[in-house]
């Protein structure tokens, strides 16, 4: 899966996002609670993780992500970018000023070791003891 390089150099913390809302309007953002926030070499490792995803064919389900990425600078004051993850239409939409058009939207396969790994590294944020809670 291609990244967006500059974004991924810049970047100092992912946040964990557990969509649950759909858009109020069309191509408007899911929302959802922030679960996890990885610095240093959790977010590269999970940065390069993402990177690793091998490539997919687009499968219909309307797209509904469970999950998404947000990547922020050093000084925590701009989204670089985020990524939503659906397991279910193999697909990854890229958002934000540091996503060049060409990688916007991506397709993964859900069922390769390195996208189950994420999955599984995303739900232990959720419910770890480290969870992010209101």
């Amino acid at each position: 899966m291609q990244l967006p390089a500059e974004a991924v150099s810049a970047a100092a913390l992912i946040e964990v996002v557990r969509l649950t809302s759909e858009p109020v309007r069309p191509a408007g953002p899911f929302t959802g609670d922030s679960v996890a926030l990885w610095t240093s070499e959790e977010a590269s490792s999970a940065l390069a993780l993402i990177a690793s995803l091998p490539g997919s064919e687009q499968h219909r389900c309307g797209f509904h992500p469970g999950w998404a990425v947000r990547a922020y600078d050093a000084g925590l004051t701009h989204t670089l970018f985020e990524a939503q993850f659906c397991f279910a239409c193999h697909e990854v939409r890229f958002h934000g000023p540091a996503v060049p058009p060409p990688l916007a939207k991506q397709f993964f396969d859900p069922a390769a070791p390195e996208s189950r790994t994420l999955l599984a590294r995303f739900r232990a944020a959720a419910t770890g003891p480290g969870m992010i809670r209101p």
